[in-house]
């Protein structure tokens, strides 16, 4: 049996990781509406795990150097070339990330405001983190 996924409008309860990414990218610059826990999770995954290994391969080729004083140095035309895909990866995917950011405070019934939240110094992130682990709330449809 095939699961049919709901229109883009509608968040996507119970979405398999390819459906969430998916979704993350076709919903690109789309504040309104509302995105599940799963849509949400996933994507912090996908996007954390991508920009991890991008940030570490510099480093991990040789393509920066770590100075005794904290410095890094870009040594090479591949650690410009990595650094610069990282960076490119970092801004390509910021504003979409806040997108589904907000449209996940949206499913829990909050609005896309609270992202200001962040602001704040380790509290405001670790609100952040207990809203978009909550469930859905119905009060979330006024923003479809």
């Amino acid at each position: 049996m095939t699961h049919v996924a709901p229109p883009l409008d509608q968040p996507y309860y119970g979405a398999p990781l390819g459906a969430a990414v998916r979704r993350f990218f076709a919903k690109y610059a789309t504040f309104r509406g509302r995105a599940s826990r799963s849509e949400y999770w996933w994507w912090v995954l996908v996007g954390s795990v991508v920009g991890a290994v991008l940030n570490a391969l510099p480093t991990l080729t040789d393509g920066v150097r770590l100075e005794a004083d904290g410095s890094m140095t870009i040594t090479g035309p591949l650690g410009v070339i990595l650094t610069f895909v990282w960076v490119i990866w970092a801004v390509a995917t910021f504003i979409p990330t806040l997108a589904v950011l907000v449209r996940r405070l949206h499913d829990t019934g909050r609005s896309g405001f609270w992202v200001f939240l962040a602001l704040v110094p380790v509290i405001g992130v670790l609100v952040l983190v207990v809203f978009t682990v909550l469930g859905p709330r119905p009060e979330g449809a006024r923003f479809d």
